[in-house]
């Protein structure tokens, strides 16, 4: 039994989604924990097995506030285009319910990133959950900076400009700025390691609590890498040489220009193209690992293969069609 200064009872949003499944699964792994699935009354998503199901109505604010009661930590996965009101709703009953930590909607890059936020629209709704969690004065937060997911990324053309199937990249201005990105058992691993942290320290571990990062942004990732380093690691995997693929190159800023005019014109890739080019300018916004330091050593993650994470995205390119 764990006492009074650990997380036991923890609420996840998007139990059984491409992330979030990955979480759920490595806290249930620590049996340190009790998963409860927040999900809508008409969802039929497939759970991982252990976790209790509390199904509830987002135009019920008391059915959140109810199925939120007596949780110590509320975990939120949400896709990117999901209304901003869901996640408000949701921190509002957490407060109301009492649960302490929240980790919000974040599994994404530097959102403490100005420039980066200003740019890229979906990232603005971030930081204003930060601050409606502050605001509420009820609930901590921690908010967990992953990067984008490499194995889902390097598997859409429009994302890390490689189209596997066709053996064709689009390198961004030369190529070479690297940027931190996780892979989703990483994630999983992080999220399960993190809440395993007593809240307050313990003994001499002075850095290995909750409270460290109560109201703060902490940073975990798998590989912090160039678009040149994901091709020789496609290389590898494949048992292709360079004269196997067409290699073409575009300015970032170029693309990320062109992404918000295809938006405009209704082209959904558009905005992936957007997005992700521009964390490869060459300002280190998409390097984390260099402008704020990762977390990894402090929560045990393990030194990830980044040959195995990309047969997981050629894998993926095969079973999803993009536009």
């Amino acid at each position: 039994m764990l006492s009074g200064n650990y997380i036991r009872k923890v609420a996840v949003v998007g139990a059984g989604g491409n992330s979030g499944k990955y979480m759920t699964g490595e806290l249930l792994k620590t049996g340190k924990h009790t998963v409860t699935a927040i999900t809508r009354t008409d969802s039929n998503s497939a759970l991982p097995e252990g976790v209790e199901v509390k199904k509830v109505d987002y135009d019920n604010q008391s059915s959140l506030v109810e199925a939120l009661r007596g949780q110590d930590a509320l975990i939120i996965t949400m896709g990117a285009m999901a209304p901003p009101e869901q996640q408000s709703k949701l921190i509002q009953a957490a407060a109301e319910a009492n649960v302490p930590w929240i980790l919000p909607n974040e599994w994404s890059p530097d959102s403490a990133n100005e420039a980066l936020v200003k740019d890229v629209f979906v990232f603005e709704k971030m930081p204003k959950a930060r601050e409606h969690i502050e605001k509420l004065g009820k609930s901590s937060y921690i908010a967990v900076t992953t990067g984008f997911w490499y194995e889902w990324s390097l598997a859409i053309p429009a994302a890390y400009g490689f189209n596997l199937a066709n053996h064709t990249v689009t390198l961004f201005d030369d190529g070479e700025a690297k940027i931190s990105t996780s892979t989703w058992p990483q994630v999983g691993r992080a999220v399960a390691s993190l809440l395993s942290l007593p809240i307050q320290a313990e003994g001499e571990s002075r850095d290995r609590c909750l409270d460290r990062f109560k109201n703060s942004l902490v940073y975990v990732s798998s590989f912090t890498v160039s678009q040149k380093d994901m091709l020789d690691s496609v290389l590898r995997v494949t048992h292709t040489g360079l004269d196997d693929w067409t290699v073409t190159k575009e300015p970032s800023k170029e693309r990320y220009t062109k992404g918000i005019e295809a938006m405009q014109k209704g082209d959904r890739m558009g905005f992936a193209r957007m997005m992700y080019s521009r964390v490869f300018y060459p300002d280190d916004c998409g390097n984390y690992e260099k402008t704020r330091g990762t977390i990894n050593k402090l929560l045990g993650l393990p030194k990830e293969d980044l040959d195995e994470a990309t047969k997981a995205a050629i894998q993926r390119s095969m079973e999803v069609t993009w536009g």
